[in-house]
């Protein structure tokens, strides 16, 4: 009726494996939570930004073009540095990688609350800040994910890093509005960077589990040879050029809609509510995209993705402005709002691999910021000269439909390096 102690230790093997006696700490699981964390507090803090335009300008007399420029140089050095912190990651490790830009953005923000001159808010925010997060960002940590995730859930993870970003923002934002009224914006952004700061202790705590992930997928080219072939690549060539276009049609319609909205006879309640809707439906949005990029084509899914943003853009122009048409609007584009980033990272990975996915993707995204900045520019450059936003909306659909083809003769084969080293 009983086992006898003999037949015991025959059974252990059978009652776990060596994964149930892994610590948690050296799990994918633990980067996956880790990486939100970090991700929701470097994105939320980050777009709360726009709340700090009017009191600082006010206090220090500065006009708001002060702020926006040393905020538009960020997010130009967020791109620009993002290969480089993936070629970093690649050699140094991304734990240390991630933890060094989290101490430049804390720094960066703590040095942004005592700024008194236009430089150096400029030093401050748009430089320490944008190379900081350039290595705690999206792009970085969405390729730390891809390469620790099981396969079959790959992009459902980085799904999941793109929705957590919007999770930051709807946390952030209400939060900071709290600290503005309730104190004032030094203590305000003082705060913001002891949540930054925390970035660097998450980034050590994950250290081991990472390395470990790195042993897995041992180097076996140069980083100037993973440039050269992907460079080389006409797929790779391609998705840069689409998320160019997402980049501009996604802040075009962050930046300019709801003064559009109010422009048609909208209320400025109407413009925040197609925020916030745009926020929530993110979330739903980036989590499916990744879902669907584990299942079926992710060509074929960005193809949609791109038509199915373009039509939405197009009825909210052509229609007449009316809560009803502002809120389909709004949940429609949230839900291809930061889609694009799953399945574009899972086409990398499924060509070239997720060795360098990290650094490749910061390619690729340094082409999304260089499309947000133009669709942000153009957008008011068009409007003060004609007086109308009619002709970026036109821009923003041809340009989507025109992307939404590009995407069909990607070849989104895995290379035939990586062919051979599977077999």
């Amino acid at each position: 009726m009983c086992y006898s102690g003999a037949s015991l230790p025959s059974l252990t093997p059978q009652l776990g494996t060596p994964m149930d006696s892994t610590p948690i700490w050296r799990k994918p699981v633990f980067i996956l939570i880790c990486c939100i964390v970090m991700v929701m507090v470097s994105y939320g803090t980050r777009q709360s930004f726009g709340l700090f335009m009017r009191p600082m300008s006010l206090d220090m007399g500065w006009g708001r073009e002060v702020l926006s420029f040393a905020i538009a140089t960020q997010n130009l050095l967020i791109g620009a540095g993002a290969p480089f912190a993936g070629a970093l990651s690649a050699r140094w490790g991304a734990a240390k990688t991630i933890g060094l830009g989290g101490a430049l953005y804390a720094a960066g923000l703590f040095c942004m609350s005592q700024s008194t001159t236009p430089e150096g808010l400029f030093f401050s925010s748009g430089i320490l800040g944008g190379l900081g997060l350039s290595g705690c960002g999206v792009p970085l940590i969405a390729g730390v994910v891809g390469q620790v995730a099981p396969a079959r859930l790959r992009t459902t993870w980085i799904g999941l890093i793109t929705g957590s970003a919007t999770a930051g923002q709807l946390v952030m934002l209400p939060f900071a509005q709290y600290l503005l009224s309730s104190y004032d914006w030094i203590f305000a952004i003082v705060v913001m960077s002891v949540l930054a700061s925390l970035i660097l202790p998450i980034a050590i705590g994950m250290a081991s589990a990472s390395n470990a992930a790195d042993k897995a997928n041992p180097q076996t080219q140069s980083i100037a040879s993973a440039l050269s072939e992907a460079g080389g690549h006409r797929g790779f060539l391609l998705l840069t050029l689409g998320f160019y276009v997402c980049g501009f049609q996604v802040q075009f319609i962050g930046s300019h809609a709801p003064a559009y909205i109010v422009d048609r006879g909208g209320t400025p309640e109407m413009g925040a509510m197609a925020l916030m809707l745009i926020a929530l439906f993110n979330m739903i949005g980036s989590w499916a995209c990744g879902w669907i990029g584990d299942r079926f084509r992710k060509k074929y899914a960005l193809s949609i993705l791109y038509t199915s943003r373009s039509l939405l853009i197009a009825g909210f122009f052509l229609l007449p402005m009316t809560p009803v048409t502002v809120a389909i609007f709004a949940a429609g584009v949230g839900l291809t709002w930061l889609g694009t980033l799953p399945l574009t990272s899972g086409i990398i990975i499924d060509v070239f691999g997720v060795r360098y996915m990290a650094m490749l993707f910061g390619v690729v995204f340094f082409s999304h910021q260089l499309g947000s900045f133009t669709g942000v520019w153009l957008g008011g450059y068009v409007f003060d000269a004609t007086g109308s936003y009619d002709m970026i909306w036109w821009i923003a659909i041809a340009l989507g439909f025109t992307t939404a083809l590009i995407h069909l003769p990607i070849d989104d084969r895995p290379l035939a390096r990586m062919e051979t080293a599977k077999a």
